[in-house]
């Protein structure tokens, strides 16, 4: 076993070619399995769901269960059709993601919901998810359906909770975390430990590997959420401001809002409920979210969520895995500079 602590912040610029190298074989396997799975013999739905699919993503999630295979020796391939089943998942929230929100990119193409309809987004969604389910079930593993199943309806919920919280200028910072718990980093969390239960791993490894799936889905969130506001379409894969236009209350605004003096509150209160989204609102809103600190100290709790996830991995003992999975976090973090 490993007692090295690795900190975030090194001098070199992380990057995903580490993890995505480590995995490149198993990675060919379960794209094999995606591809066959998303066909059907409607040809509408291998045509949007590939619109989506083949539209760049990096394929983390599944990326995350195939590197904890490899960080616990897993030699099996049990995991390719699970790792699929993970990405289904993925897909069709996003779908149906791009249908609520009602967003023109995503991954920096239209959305299929513009060029297909919503009608036919949502249920290709439905598909997809139909298809993680019959994966999971050739696999026979009740644990791994419990997990992934569950990981399922979590995320469903807090799609709600956030639609609930949508223009609500009083939202908490312990709902925005909750939300984004369920939202974001249920998958994350179930996408890495399913590798340790069909290694058959011991509670304490699963935990870990959920541990560390969880605190990187939340570091990711907070970053996605912080970028929105200071980055640009090529780097987001969407429209920066989004989340603004949409009136979603994330932890940038909350922390803005909460130390505005009156005039800055009521300008996010008027902002949030829709009646100031042009762009000279938007770069009013930056302007805060920069001068309050807001974006700074998001970023800096996704540094404290990034080291957990990396403080996670402590038991395991060193090597390609390890570095690879580390340096997947600090990339993660990285991203908004």
């Amino acid at each position: 076993m490993s007692a090295t602590v690795h900190h975030i912040g090194g001098e070199k610029t992380p990057s995903l070619e580490p993890i995505m190298s480590l995995v490149a074989s198993d990675m060919n396997a379960v794209n094999s399995v995606i591809l066959d799975r998303m066909q059907s013999e409607i040809p509408l739905i291998p045509e949007l769901a590939g619109h989506l699919i083949a539209g760049g993503g990096k394929r983390m999630r599944p990326m995350l269960t195939l590197a904890a295979a490899r960080l616990i020796g897993y030699s099996g391939d049990r995991h390719f059709k699970l790792a699929a089943a993970v990405e289904f998942i993925h897909t069709a929230t996003l779908l149906h993601d791009d249908v609520v929100d009602g967003s023109d990119l995503r991954r920096g193409k239209t959305a299929a919901n513009l060029i297909f309809g919503n009608p036919a987004t949502v249920l290709v969604g439905d598909f997809l998810f139909s298809r993680s389910f019959e994966l999971m079930v050739e696999d026979g593993s009740l644990k791994v359906l419990k997990i992934l199943s569950n990981a399922s309806a979590v995320i469903a919920e807090g799609e709600v909770n956030q639609l609930t919280a949508q223009r609500k200028i009083d939202t908490s910072e312990d709902r925005y975390l909750e939300i984004i718990g369920a939202k974001t980093a249920a998958l994350f969390a179930a996408a890495s430990r399913i590798s340790a239960v069909v290694a058959e791993s011991n509670d304490e490894t699963e935990m870990a590997l959920d541990s560390y799936g969880r605190n990187l889905g939340i570091a990711f969130q907070l970053v996605d959420d912080a970028i929105d506001y200071s980055s640009d379409r090529e780097t987001m894969g969407k429209d920066a401001g989004d989340d603004f236009r949409e009136g979603k209350v994330t932890l940038p605004v909350i922390l803005a809002y909460a130390r505005g003096n009156e005039e800055e509150r009521e300008f996010w209160k008027d902002a949030i409920i829709g009646h100031k989204s042009s762009d000279d609102d938007l770069a009013r809103a930056t302007a805060l979210l920069h001068s309050t600190g807001a974006i700074k100290d998001t970023m800096s709790r996704a540094r404290h969520y990034g080291q957990r996830a990396i403080d996670a991995l402590g038991k395991f003992s060193s090597g390609n895995a390890k570095d690879a999975m580390t340096e997947a976090v600090e990339f993660a973090i990285s991203r908004a500079y």
